[in-house]
């Protein structure tokens, strides 16, 4: 259950770090309440995952899957590039998440 949390927690995160844009400098209410709410659920749902999950291992995947999914998400909705840099970037991140879970010695 806790990596439901976990993917729970990664999911409020990318809406509300997508949300920021549309929010404008919190000069727009519903993207600004997309923001403060999608944070609040995702902090929320990622202590209720370190319960079981070590930190270091939920961290590194609530980061790693949320910027690969926020640059999709920018690059869909928000018409930003992705150059082959930042896809190999975007690449290397997903890559160590996948380092740390499969190597990684810590547990709780």
């Amino acid at each position: 259950m806790n990596w439901v949390y976990l993917f729970i927690a990664i999911f409020a995160e990318v809406i509300a770090t997508s949300a920021l844009k549309p929010a404008n400098g919190f000069t727009q209410l519903w993207p600004s309440v997309l923001v403060i709410l999608g944070y609040g659920i995702s902090f929320f749902f990622l202590s209720l995952a370190i319960k079981s999950i070590p930190i270091a291992i939920a961290y590194s995947v609530w980061c790693g899957v949320g910027v690969a999914l926020v640059s999709l998400i920018a690059w869909q909705l928000f018409g930003q590039s992705l150059s082959v840099t930042e896809l190999f970037g975007i690449t290397l991140i997903c890559a160590g998440v996948v380092v740390l879970n499969v190597f990684s010695k810590v547990t709780n």
